[in-house]
């Protein structure tokens, strides 16, 4: 985790002091257009915040919705180029992870693919990153992963280190209120995906666990308020409280083949991640059930489900049917073929997917071939 984390409403007002005692002098805030140019939205408040404290700032809004090597390079050279000392990410997982990338462009040599994908490759300090949150649903804001993707061989890949995780995390839901349904719900099942996988991981542990099960409540609670009223502050709230858990409980469990595939998606057709995972999430899960069928039954029941009287292996199906509905219900695709995934692209997906860092904490260890099956049941 960060070593400082603020929750609650209000509390972007915290940015330029925490700058500060980082000994910040000019920030270099990662973000995007729109965000940069929203009257009084995230980053107004950010820059009124730093404007305080004396702190100078640059923008890099070139940030892009699965972001790429070419975002960071083009990141980096805005970093040096202003002489700042400080990484601001303003947005969601792609700001975060944009801004971490940059970050490692700037202390390590070579480039990020073939050098530092996979984990605890880093050997230098980053420059201070702090992290404005502004969706519920990646929690990039408080993890050491670092999510890019290679636009030469149209790969997503991964760094992740604890030199990744930034050193302030700020989740204010107040920033949070009014985003489209679309992103709410695509972030909201990413959040889901966090935690379902985290807590049927084999890293999973007594801590993760208390995490990832509060996290799937609240979730089953509020996802479809805040997607069918984006000011709903309560829900907006509650599902950052739940992004934050189960960022906990990932960044320390592990994740599964949910994410081992929906990378594929992301890298080779653009996707985005919350969508990729939403639509992957039940198949996988439906596969992963027989490891451990009274943890799948424990979902059913957190997610809402009547379990009584049932076996665990029918209330363990209860569990995949209630992540198919909520999916359903905020309006998310149902199939790959609705995104424009190409069946013949599958048997390539797969096997990139076996060798993704997440696959190797899935609850059973397939073959290419489960996961072939997997991709196109989701087809």
């Amino acid at each position: 985790m960060p070593n400082v984390n603020f929750f609650g409403r209000g509390s972007v007002a915290v940015t330029g002091e925490r700058c500060s005692i980082l000994g910040a002098k000019k920030a270099l805030i990662v973000t995007d257009d729109f965000l940069k140019n929203m009257p009084d939205g995230p980053v107004a408040k950010v820059v009124a915040s730093l404007e305080e404290q004396g702190i100078d700032y640059a923008y890099f809004t070139e940030v892009e919705p699965n972001p790429k090597d070419t975002n960071v390079a083009a990141g980096l050279t805005m970093f040096e180029a202003e002489s700042c000392d400080l990484i601001l990410t303003v947005g969601g997982g792609s700001a975060h992870d944009c801004g971490k990338g940059i970050g490692i462009a700037a202390t390590h040599d070579g480039d990020i693919y073939e050098n530092y994908a996979g984990i605890e490759t880093l050997t230098n300090p980053l420059p201070p990153i702090v992290s404005v949150n502004t969706t519920a649903g990646t929690a990039s804001e408080v993890t050491r992963h670092c999510v890019l993707t290679n636009t030469k061989k149209k790969i997503k890949f991964v760094v992740v280190s604890w030199r990744n995780t930034p050193l302030v995390s700020i989740n204010d839901p107040e920033l949070m209120v009014g985003k489209p349904p679309a992103l709410t719900a695509a972030t909201g099942m990413d959040a889901l995906t966090h935690a379902v996988e985290s807590y049927v991981s084999l890293g999973a542990n007594a801590v993760t666990d208390a995490h990832a099960i509060q996290a799937i409540k609240l979730i089953s609670d509020n996802l479809r308020q805040a997607v069918a009223y984006g000011h709903n502050l309560e829900a907006r709230e509650n599902m950052a409280n739940a992004s934050l858990l189960a960022g906990m409980a990932f960044n320390n469990a592990g994740l599964g083949y949910v994410h081992a595939m929906a990378h594929q998606l992301g890298g080779l057709y653009d996707i985005p991640h919350g969508v990729a995972n939403a639509v992957l999430l039940p198949h996988v899960e439906n596969f992963n059930m027989i490891s451990n069928p009274a943890k799948f039954a424990d979902i059913a029941r957190f997610m809402g489900e009547n379990i009584d009287g049932l076996s665990v292996r029918d209330a363990a199906d209860k569990a995949v049917q209630a992540i198919r509905t909520l999916s359903e219900d905020v309006k998310i695709p149902a199939s790959m073929r609705e995104l424009g995934v190409k069946e013949e692209d599958i048997e390539l997906m797969a096997e990139l997917a076996m060798q993704d860092g997440n696959a190797f904490s899935n609850p059973i260890q397939g073959t290419k071939e489960d996961i072939i099956t997997i991709f196109k049941n989701a087809y």
